[in-house]
């Protein structure tokens, strides 16, 4: 049978997960009878932990919120998976203002951890090998993305100020991490159409008075990404390829290019815009669809260029 004490701590971690547990639930998670959990709630009472009792048919104990509890017990798993989340983070931009936040936290867990498991996790962490550079974009400040994500969550205006001085009225939607930035779309009611801002360029949000309800269909992610792909640049594409929409999207995804069904079912009208034409040809290469470039007439010159490139090396002798 385990000891008291670490009985009391198994007590404590399943409460710290959030919710009501039933006095059932714990006695059989536990392996006591009811009479001993009472007990051992008493015990975490006198640690000055604030449990609470809850009356009523599925009643039980609870902690109570808005209290500083101690540390967080993790196992091997949970150590390992905050670890990585933390390190992802840093090189993927998902930071926010306190950009030493995420490295003091790596080095709190670390410093506590034993040292058996503390090695392994090391092991780890040094041999992981990532295929990109860390991302190196400023991070949003801390009070604007609470603001905003609380903003989104109960459907209130807020008022946008930016780093520039301009200031603007937003009823956001949601929010979207896209290539480490974060952005925040939804509609602008001043002009009663739909907005997208990019976080970091924001000084301060407020928190307006009213509410409002967003559309239902609306996903920002998708919203985000079509709002990208029809931005201008300096060449428009249009094209027609032979194939299905996620044959296509594997190599053309919804960031670069706006797709749609063409009069034959068999093919898709793409739309992309870019301030390059070099990337194209290869990308239209490796779908290995038939495709007809309808616009403009650069990238059909390319296209036919690198045909021809390929084409003379594969007649080369070794």
């Amino acid at each position: 049978m385990a000891r008291p004490t670490a009985q009391v701590l198994t007590l404590l971690e399943l409460l710290q997960s959030g919710g009501t547990r039933t006095m059932a639930e714990l006695a059989d998670r536990l392996g006591v009878d009811p009479r001993t959990v009472r007990r051992y709630v008493d015990h975490l009472i006198d640690l000055d932990v604030p449990v609470e009792s809850v009356r009523g048919r599925y009643g039980g104990y609870r902690l109570a919120p808005g209290y500083r509890l101690p540390p967080l017990m993790l196992s091997d798993d949970e150590a390992l998976a905050v670890l990585l989340g933390l390190v992802a983070g840093r090189r993927t931009g998902l930071a926010t203002a306190t950009g030493t936040a995420s490295e003091t936290a790596t080095a709190k867990i670390r410093r506590v951890l034993p040292s058996r498991i503390a090695d392994r996790l090391d092991s780890v962490l040094e041999s992981l090998a990532f295929t990109g550079e860390p991302a190196d974009l400023p991070p949003p400040r801390t009070g604007v993305l609470l603001t905003v994500a609380d903003a989104v969550r109960h459907h209130r205006p807020i008022s946008i100020h930016y780093t520039s001085g301009d200031a603007r009225t937003l009823h956001p939607y949601g929010l979207v991490n896209h290539a480490g930035r974060w952005y925040v779309t939804g509609t602008d009611p001043g002009v009663g159409e739909e907005r997208t801002f990019r976080l970091d360029r924001m000084a301060d949000a407020r928190t307006l008075p009213g509410s409002f309800e967003p559309p239902a269909d609306f996903v920002p992610a998708e919203r985000l990404l079509t709002a990208m792909a029809r931005a201008p640049y300096r060449h428009e594409v249009t094209l027609r390829i032979q194939g299905t929409l996620e044959q296509i999207r594997r190599r053309l995804p919804a960031s670069v290019a706006e797709m749609r069904p063409d009069a034959d079912d068999d093919w898709q009208r793409v739309d992309i815009r870019a301030e390059s034409l070099d990337w194209l040809p290869a990308v239209l290469a490796a779908l290995d669809l038939p495709f007809v470039v309808e616009r403009p007439d650069e990238l059909r010159d390319r296209v036919i260029a690198l045909a021809d490139r390929l084409a003379a090396s594969g007649r080369q002798l070794p």
